[in-house]
């Protein structure tokens, strides 16, 4: 490719010149290409431990004037061919055109200007893509594709030089990570090494440091393991391994594959080595930390934060810590953890404005909120920047007709609904949920409160106290979405919430007040939608709704019911990702006793989608994820309890049930009630808190038990549990206060993977039993295809199709049937599996039998049909072999193109055949077919099986054997053909029909023969020595000789010119019979094809250590021929 003009000083230093002009140098590295020694492997070494571009361009041309000592480079190649090309341009464009400069100085401006011009032009529908990673990156982007043969839909996330473990040998070389893949290159002393891994197939990665392996990473899959070490920054990497490592197994769940963030801001300048890519990464590490800290949606996205303090009026002083920005939110937090924390909507701004700065306030910018609160930030770096992106924010932010009261009125249905009317205009269907529904406006514990005597006993005057705690609160630090969040307000979560307060706190620590704040009518839209549907969810849902709290009086009657049935119905319309698990109606009907339903519905949404990711998906991944983090922290924490839980089995069976519920199902209501107050505000912390306490509390009798039923009776039983009522929360807090989020975040990700690996290994272990019984394969055979194949659908998700991934998977659909790949996906796995190869005829036979395996017409086809296809090719005797063959040379196996002529035949076998004549001719093509019913169909027939036998070493043989075969069916047909006629005089070319099968059979045994470069390789070709050759245009059928093979001639006759008979038809069983006589076809037949080799070389291809062999000859010799 051109390159922008560089002056180069020593042009000879490790290149090698191999043409010269008075203008230009043509010049080779040294240690690539034929030849080279010690020196070309100290160059080659050098090349890649220095990360030289030398490895992506082995060749380049240097300018050069005169007698001057400098150069300049104006081109490069990865290949001969290519530099040749860019040699021949110069010499036929430029040459004579210098050669009338006189002045040197002018010769070099005019090269370098026509040059960069030519990148210009070139890089015009380019630029919008590539301008925002520097040239290197996009070199060492090049250099991965070239190594590792990766498509240009493969991303490069970053790269790192290391040092990569093969034995107790370091190979110090290149660490490349892509979107998808890892990969490794190395090249030391002539000895190479290529490693390619996909993240989808990491089980385990962890970084550690031991004796052996200082500082390094290792890379678990479900066979072998891979360390690397030697990075210059370990802790960047890694993070950026675990960022890809989280996106593939998201892959693995959604099907969904990576979207880069095109609306990222552009950064001010292109930084060095630093991919497009790489930016958006950290813009989404950044807005999850962002998010998760102050409870935001998933939409929104971080703009930015600085260092400040923060003014509080309850302390009287200055708070250090950071301000962020993000599209609909100021938050801060302070630099000390749980001191004090902000948020502040845009949408309850009122006022921003720079305040008089001081020696004491420095910078400062004065913010106010509609509901008389000013917040004050001081020591801002850039306060006229920050000013100017909040009111910028501010022009975008919608008005907002609440005023962030703790209880915010719901917007009247007829206001965000359309009304369904009928055709009189009438309205069509009574509305499922409207404001006048006593729990629209209120919990349903206020409800039936309402009507019961007062109570003055002390959980009442308890209750009192609470209130009055949290009053005095609100006055402090102020009541709704901007409140002080510091470590009293943690005080007073942990020793309870009043219930009459519970609901609105709930809203404003799980951030659903914000989410309900700016959707008003979501809620009621979503019912009206829901209601009244049947499905799936919908019958689940029904099921479970009377065993929700069934001993609460608030779900003994409809009203709690029908309330309960909306919030769930909803909540399945809004995620059909989710639609209902068990254990959702047990939580929503604890926040229906607190919230009206609409609260209750976005606080469920909140539950689903941000505090508890994936806990109620079809696989409860996210809570067999917590699962594995608490027997971690098990062992941490308890380790002699640990081990005698492990050999009963109880740890992971008992603690499923506590994480979906939150605990509401097996501790007594109010201490779970208070454990839920504190979950709201902590995150899943407390829930592992409690836990660990409920196990430590129990220990002395869990150590006494002797089998998995005691145990789960004492862990199981309310009245074991009573010993630890609402002060366990407090016991927690001090055994287990130690547990950070940023710790448990980190486990979380090392389960995620174990995790989501293992149900995978879960499905494919059922497709294989569920498919084993109709597969005459193993079930190792089957294991292997099925990775294969799953392969093929993931590659889908990033590499692009004819349809998004997420059409393939259909996750209501048995395992088996769940994944399918499309036409261009089965091709390449038919080349790599497949045992009928027929060269450059691969493609059409493949897609062949995609058409026939596409049952429904829908272009996909699951892992059942794939085998299906595969199984015929490998373990069909010779007749089902055959069978399937012929298959592919008729509808619906032909493709529409090459069935025009089939269906005038099928025409002529429906309508011009006297009823009760010759019925067994008629086809269903869907079937196994009994006739052939066209010339044109048997030629396609016998190029396919010419094109089979090409690499066959008894080819010679088989060529003999299917030209005989061919010459007797053709005279069959004939035959045949008078029968079907009734004897009618019908003018036939038997000639011509034979001519053009014998030229097709030629043409296809053409195509399959090796070029020929020299005279002596024709004399060393056994396809044609020991055969006679004639020409086609001379040869009747009758006259192939036993020694001879049909050779096409160059052109005296057109087969465009031959007509074909209509009239002319053989049965599958004439096909058969004339196989069968003979023997090589016979034995090519019956031969078992061994389907291990072929998935042995497909994996070896993943990973490839081999000595560099030297292509410069090769190239050579194609420029010379």
């Amino acid at each position: 490719m051109w390159i922008t003009p560089e002056e180069v000083l020593l042009a000879n230093a490790l290149w090698v010149s191999e043409r010269a002009n008075p203008f230009f140098i043509l010049q080779r590295r040294k240690g690539h290409g034929k030849g080279g020694g010690i020196t070309g492997l100290l160059v080659g070494t050098m090349d890649v431990v220095l990360d030289s571009s030398a490895r992506v361009a082995p060749y380049r041309i240097l300018h050069q004037t005169g007698d001057s000592q400098i150069f300049c480079s104006i081109a490069c190649g990865s290949s001969r061919k290519e530099i040749t090309e860019h040699w021949e341009w110069l010499e036929t464009n430029l040459l004579q055109t210098l050669s009338i400069f006189d002045n040197n100085e002018d010769i070099t401006t005019f090269v370098k200007g026509k040059i960069s011009g030519i990148i210009a032009e070139e890089n015009k529908s380019k630029a919008a893509l590539e301008d925002e990673d520097s040239g290197k990156f996009r070199e060492a982007e090049l250099k991965m594709r070239k190594l590792f043969g990766m498509p240009g839909e493969e991303k490069l996330v970053n790269y790192y030089s290391c040092s990569y473990w093969k034995g107790r040998v370091p190979r110090q070389g290149w660490v490349y990570l892509s979107v998808n893949h890892l990969c490794f290159y190395s090249l030391l002393l002539g000895k190479e090494v290529t490693l390619v891994v996909q993240w989808t197939e990491v089980t385990r990665l962890e970084k550690n440091a031991t004796l052996l392996f200082p500082e390094s990473v290792r890379v678990s899959t479900r066979h072998t393991e891979h360390y690397f070490s030697m990075f210059l920054n370990v802790n960047d990497t890694f993070k950026l391994m675990e960022q890809l490592a989280t996106i593939a197994m998201r892959q693995l769940l959604d099907n969904e594959g990576f979207a880069a963030d095109h609306s990222l801001p552009k950064a001010c300048k292109t930084l060095k080595n630093v991919s497009a890519l790489k930016r958006d990464l950290d813009a989404r590490a950044k807005n999850e930390r962002y998010r998760a800290l102050f409870r935001l949606t998933q939409d929104e996205r971080l703009d930015g934060h600085t260092d400040c303090t923060l003014w509080t009026p309850f302390a009287k002083m200055h708070i250090v810590g950071q301000l962020f920005v993000s599209n609909n939110y100021i938050c801060f937090c302070s630099r000390e953890e749980d001191l004090c924390q902000l948020i502040i909507p845009l949408r309850e701004v009122s006022i921003v404005e720079k305040a008089d700065s001081s020696s004491v306030l420095p910078c400062p910018v004065s913010i106010s909120t509609k509901n008389k609160m000013t917040f004050l930030f001081a020591n801002l770096k850039d306060r006229d920047f920050l000013v100017q992106r909040i009111s910028d924010f501010l022009q975008r932010t919608p008005e907002s007709g609440h005023s962030g009261s703790p209880s915010p009125s719901t917007t009247p249905l007829s206001s965000s609904l359309p009304t369904p009317t009928g055709a009189a205009g009438e309205p069509s269907q009574r509305r499922h949920y409207s404001p006048s529904l006593p729990t629209a406006t209120q919990s349903l514990l206020r409800i039936y409160q309402k009507d019961a005597p007062e109570e003055h006993g002390p959980k009442a005057t308890k209750e009192k106290m609470k209130e009055e705690s949290w009053n005095i609160h609100f006055l402090e630090f102020g009541r709704g979405v901007c409140m002080y969040r510091t470590s009293k307000t943690r005080e007073l979560v942990l020793n309870g919430i009043p219930e009459s307060l519970r609901g609105e706190l709930w809203l404003l620590f799980s951030g659903a007040q914000n989410e309900m704040d700016t959707h008003p009518g979501y809620y009621a839209e979503r019912v009206e939608q829901a209601m009244g549907r049947c499905t799936l969810a919908t019958e689940e849902i029904e099921r479970d709704l009377h065993r929700s709290m069934p001993e609460h009086h608030a779900f003994q009657n409809e009203m709690g019911i029908a309330a309960l049935r909306r919030v769930l119905t909803a909540y399945a319309c809004r995620n059909p990702g989710i639609g209902y698990c068990q254990a959702m109606n047990i939580v929503t009907s604890v926040l229906l006793l607190y919230c009206t339903e609409e609260e209750a519905f976005w606080l469920l949404v909140a539950l689903c989608e941000r505090m508890l990711p994936d806990y109620y998906n079809t696989r409860v991944v996210g809570a067999l994820v917590d699962q594995g983090v608490f027997e971690e922290l098990t062992r941490a924490c308890l380790p002699f309890l640990y081990e005698h839980m492990q050999e009963l089995g109880v740890i992971s069976t008992i603690s499923l049930s506590w994480f979906l519920t939150l605990f509401l199902s097996v501790m007594p209501f109010d201490s779970a009630v208070l454990l839920v107050d504190c979950f709201f505000y902590e995150g899943i912390k407390v829930i592992f808190q409690v836990a660990l306490a409920v196990l430590h509390a129990n220990m002395d009798t869990l150590l006494d038990c002797n089998d998995e039923g005691e145990a789960m009776t004492i862990l199981g039983r309310q009245s074991h549990m009573t010993s630890l009522p609402f002060p366990s929360v407090c016991v927690s807090e001090q055994k287990f206060g130690s547990l950070r989020a940023d710790v448990i975040e980190q486990m979380r990700f090392h389960q995620r993977l174990k995790v989501i690996q293992s149900l995978e290994d879960t499905a494919k272990r059922s497709v294989v039993r569920a498919i084993m019984t109709d597969s005459a394969f193993s079930i190792e055979e089957l294991e292997e295809l099925y990775v294969h194949f799953k392969a093929k659908h993931i590659m889908s998700c990033y590499w692009g199709a004819s349809t998004t991934a997420a059409e393939r998977h259909d996750p209501s659909l048995p395992y088996l049937e769940q994944y399918r790949i499309d036409l261009g996906q089965f091709c390449q796995l038919f080349g790599a599996l497949g045992t009928w190869l027929c060269g450059t005829h691969t493609a059409t036979l493949a897609a062949r039998l995609f058409r026939l395996l596409d049952m429904n017409k829908d272009g996909l086809i699951n892992f059942k049909e794939f085998v299906t296809g595969l199984s015929g090719m490998y373990h069909g005797d010779m007749t089902e072999k055959l069978k399937l063959l012929y298959n592919l040379h008729l509808p619906p196996a032909l493709c529409p193109e090459e069935a025009e002529s089939a269906l005038e035949a099928t025409q002529f076998f429906t309508d011009d055949t006297p009823q009760g004549t010759h019925t067994h001719t008629l086809i269903h093509f869907c079937l196994i077919p009994c006739v052939c019913p066209l010339q044109e169909q048997f030629i396609e027939l016998c190029k396919t099986l010419y094109n089979m036998f090409s690499e066959d070493p008894l080819e010679q043989e088989l060529y003999h054997a299917i030209a005989t075969v061919a010459s007797l069916l053709l005279r069959i047909g004939e035959v045949g053909k008078k029968f079907t006629n009734n004897g009618a005089n019908k003018p036939t070319d038997t000639t011509n029909a034979q001519s053009l099968v014998c030229r097709a059979l030629a043409e296809a045994q053409l195509e399959t023969l090796p070029q020929q470069t020299s005279d002596e390789e024709v004399k060393d070709d056994t396809s044609v020595s020991s055969y006679s050759m004639v020409s086609t245009g001379s040869l009747q059928c009758e006259d192939i000789a036993d020694d001879t093979v049909l050779i096409g001639c160059a052109g005296d006759q057109q087969r465009q010119g031959s007509i074909l008979d209509g009239d002319w038809s053989i049965t599958f069983e004439q096909v058969l019979a004339s196989m069968l006589t003979e023997p090589p076809l016979v034995d090519y037949f019956e031969k078992k094809g061994d389907i291990q080799a072929r998935m042995s070389i497909c994996k070896m291809q993943r990973r490839v250590e081999r000595q560099v062999s030297s292509s410069s000859d090769h190239e050579l010799a194609q420029l010379s021929t």
